[in-house]
């Protein structure tokens, strides 16, 4: 993180007129927070408001977000004048941007901040960090190397934005996010608080979540769950069935899970994980990408097709 890019950041937020910050679609904790709190940030540092916008569903349990109210559907702001900065956090890949693209490609400038990795970046100014465990870690790095204030909604957001996105530190591999939350603990951060108020979820999801993972089924000697979602329980799934991918890694021998989900009737959302074995070449090679260990793609292809697709995938990584 150059102290050169960080002062042109700065530069830049304080000649903007009207800014925008964005993640990818659908936002999970991590997205959804970490542009809440970079708007707080610009709030308490620059004395401007910044627009959060968002496409897709947003899951009820980040109801009870700080802020969460300041988040607005892409197709209710207006477009007529574009903004003279944009920042696209946390998106992966160009296709989970969604209906936020046209505002990134009028905007005058446009900063990116991802912990994704990508080779094909679309910010004028890029602060990317694939070793971070989540989008809201490279801001509180940020924020804290330009010795911005904080406050306890910054505090509070950018702490739900490494629990939601390390399953409560489960995925973590490296300890400087775990002293970044002591930092932010000592700082008045209730982990406790924050946990209760993500648990938030309808009981149709919770009973939709159950029922997805009592139909699992298991190859290769019990090392792959694989999960389906058909169209009628996507609609009561809150979120990117994250709890399905949870429960089913849990279970004694599994050294992976893939959730297949059908969107549309030719479209069907891959989410995969891996406890020690990496899944991030799999999703690849469906077009998508992710984390090592984490990762995921959206196929132009039917459930079914896609169901064959990846068990030939895992046929070949279980070598």
């Amino acid at each position: 993180m150059k102290t050169v890019d960080l002062k042109f950041l700065s530069q830049k937020i304080c000649d903007a007129k009207r800014i925008l910050i964005a993640g990818h679609k659908n936002p999970d904790g991590d997205s959804l927070c970490s542009v809440l709190a970079l708007a707080q940030l610009i709030k308490l540092n620059f004395s401007k408001d910044a627009v959060c916008a968002y496409d897709g569903n947003i899951p009820d349990m980040l109801d009870n977000m700080p802020m969460r109210s300041e988040m607005q559907y892409y197709a209710h702001i207006d477009a007529g004048t574009p903004f003279d900065l944009v920042f696209i956090l946390d998106y992966g890949t160009k296709n989970h941007i969604g209906g936020v693209m046209p505002f990134v490609k009028s905007a005058r400038y446009v900063i990116e901040i991802d912990h994704h990795n990508n080779c094909d970046l679309i910010g004028d100014l890029a602060f990317c960090d694939d070793a971070s465990a989540a989008t809201g870690e490279i801001i509180f790095n940020i924020a804290n190397k330009l010795k911005w204030t904080h406050d306890a909604t910054v505090n509070d957001l950018l702490a739900a934005s490494v629990l939601t996105d390390t399953g409560f530190f489960k995925y973590v591999r490296r300890g400087r996010v775990l002293r970044m939350m002591a930092d932010l603990v000592d700082a008045g951060v209730d982990i406790e608080k924050i946990s209760n108020a993500l648990n938030n979820k309808p009981r149709k999801t919770v009973l939709t979540e159950a029922g997805v993972v009592s139909r699992a089924e298991f190859f290769y000697h019990g090392r792959l769950a694989l999960a389906i979602i058909d169209e009628h329980d996507y609609k009561n799934l809150d979120g990117r069935g994250e709890m399905v991918l949870s429960l089913l890694g849990q279970i004694k021998g599994v050294e992976y899970v893939a959730l297949l989900k059908r969107q549309k009737e030719m479209q069907t959302g891959v989410s995969l994980r891996g406890k020690t074995m990496p899944v991030d070449e799999i999703a690849a090679k469906l077009g998508g990408g992710g984390h090592t260990y984490a990762a995921g793609a959206v196929v132009a292809d039917s459930l079914e097709n896609v169901r064959t697709r990846v068990l030939e995938l895992f046929r070949g990584a279980k070598k």
